[in-house]
C-alpha cells in the first residue's frame, strides 16, 4: 500500500530535493524504515539512536498528530498523506 510523505525542506536534501514521495508502509515505524531504505541517512534525522521518533519532528496522518493516535504504531492505509513537520521553537 502506498503512502504519500511530505518531506520538509530541511530533509528534502536526502530525497534529491523531492517535496513528495511515495512509500509503503503499515505503520509509521515501518514507513520510516522503508523511507531511509529508499533515501539513506533520513532515518537518523527522524529517529534517536534508540530507534524512538525525535521528540521536535511531528507527524501527522491525514492531519492527525500521531502522539494522540498510536505513535510509531499508528497504522497507514493506502493513500494516506504523512506530513513531517519540525518543531520551530524561539522567543
Amino acid at each position: 500500500m502506498s503512502v504519500k510523505v511530505l518531506i520538509p525542506t530541511p530533509l528534502q536534501q536526502f530525497t534529491a530535493n523531492q517535496a513528495t514521495v511515495e512509500v509503503e508502509g503499515a505503520t509509521i515505524a515501518e514507513l520510516l524504515d522503508k523511507l531511509d531504505a529508499s533515501f539513506p541517512g533520513i532515518k537518523a534525522r527522524l529517529c534517536d539512536d534508540q530507534g524512538k521518533l525525535r521528540r521536535f519532528v511531528n507527524f501527522y496522518v491525514n492531519s492527525e498528530d500521531i502522539r494522540f493516535l498510536d505513535g510509531a504504531n499508528t497504522v497507514l492505509n493506502a493513500g494516506d498523506e504523512v506530513s513531517i513537520v519540525p518543531a520551530v521553537a524561539g522567543g
